[in-house]
């Protein structure tokens, strides 16, 4: 594997870990990026049945709906597989433990 195939793998892991433990967490204490476009009833009908918190939970669910989709393709065309994972997990602790 050359420098660059480890650094793009080595960097979309660690965006992977960080998406994992993003959807896992209950609450929202992440960095918020604005503006999202949303449809626009989507947005009016969801303010005005569940509130400004209702329409932002709304939001953020679907949000997290999509990272979830969007890092298992990131994972798919990283890694493709369980062991092409655990392959590259190997090779970087190994690596990690050669440098020390």
């Amino acid at each position: 594997m050359d420098k660059d195939e480890f650094t793009n793998k080595y960097i979309n892991l660690k965006i992977l870990k960080s998406a994992q433990e993003y959807i896992k967490k209950e609450e929202s204490g992440a960095t918020a990026v604005y503006p999202i476009k949303v449809p626009d009833e989507l947005l009016y009908q969801t303010l005005k049945q569940k509130g400004p918190q209702g329409a932002d939970n709304v939001i953020h669910y679907i949000f997290k709906l999509g990272l979830g989709i969007w890092s298992e393709n990131l994972y798919n065309a990283t890694f493709g597989s369980q062991q092409s994972l655990e392959d590259f997990i190997s090779l970087l602790k190994k690596r990690n433990s050669e440098g020390e």
